[in-house]
């Protein structure tokens, strides 16, 4: 069981337990609730303690965190660790493996492989993904080990994208087009006046005589983002065929996450976690004449 304390600061002297729980260390109002059902989930210098208990600078406070719940059927499948300590993992994902298990998909996915990994380990952890990439996406993917930590990454983690759009792209740009499921369709999406606000952020890097790499940082996270609103701007992703790219140079989208920065649920350190660019996308770039600059993290 993981259990995390907590100092209490010349800030919080005189301060309901709750409110401190709330805003100081940032605990959600679900977790909180799971902790008041444990006879030892929330204690100050050792002894249980209510939400309503007033707290005195230099008082510890620890919190147990619940056990997890049911884990992912584990199956040996490849998984390389980028990061890992006690409350994350970063993975690399590769491509043509789907973040969660689906139909057709129940034994193939990256949960099922992080299930194996853990308990290798003699751990169970549930899967708690803190963002998705798409099935053929490859890059970094962040994973929480337990709720305090899912809840704390959950709106906090920048990433930056590299993708190889088709056409000449200069300069950088904002796509801001609203986003909805392409009608009559279960997986395509569009853009569209009725959609959900979303909001893309790109610049090139490079660009040949017929295609552009680009670095993206999404304000949204829309189901196919970057890909239905580079396709919308007439500049889809190569391998995109779902969009109308060519699969002629790759089999797939180009598009990887190859950097997550955030700050540490935990300790506070702020983290950057890099993805090594694939073998396709690198044989592509070679085909079109690009390459990955060394500053692309500046875009953030």
């Amino acid at each position: 069981m993981r259990k995390l304390t907590f100092t209490v600061p010349e800030a919080y002297d005189a301060a309901q337990l709750k409110g401190f729980l709330r805003h100081f260390c940032g605990v959600s109002a679900r977790l909180l609730t799971d902790l008041k059902k444990e006879p030892l989930g929330i204690t100050v210098n050792g002894v249980h303690a209510t939400v309503r208990k007033v707290l005195q600078a230099g008082d510890q406070v620890q919190l147990a965190l619940p056990a997890d719940g049911a884990c992912p059927e584990p199956v040996d499948l490849p998984l390389a660790p980028l990061y890992e300590d006690r409350d994350l993992l970063a993975v690399d994902k590769p491509a043509a493996m789907p973040v969660h298990p689906s139909p057709g998909h129940d034994r193939d996915s990256l949960a099922n492989a992080a299930a194996a990994y853990f308990q290798k380990k003699d751990a169970c952890c549930a899967f708690r993904p803190v963002y998705r990439l798409d099935r053929d996406t490859t890059g970094v993917l962040v994973l929480a080990k337990n709720t305090y930590a899912a809840a704390r990454l959950a709106h906090g983690i920048e990433k930056v994208y590299l993708a190889v759009c088709e056409g000449i792209l200069t300069g950088s740009g904002t796509e801001n087009g609203p986003i909805e499921r392409l009608p009559g369709h279960t997986i395509q999406r569009c853009v569209s006046e009725n959609g959900i606000h979303a909001v893309t952020h790109w610049r090139a890097l490079c660009c040949s005589k017929s295609h552009t790499l680009a670095a993206f940082r999404l304000e949204t996270g829309r189901t196919h983002q970057i890909r239905v609103h580079m396709s919308n701007r007439g500049n889809p992703l190569a391998g995109d065929d779902l969009y109308g790219g060519s699969r002629r140079l790759i089999g797939r989208q180009a598009l990887h996450c190859a950097q997550a920065t955030f700050q540490h649920p935990v300790t506070g350190e702020r983290m950057c976690i890099i993805a090594p660019v694939p073998e396709d996308f690198c044989i592509l770039l070679e085909s079109c004449g690009l390459q990955v600059p060394q500053n692309y993290s500046i875009f953030i």
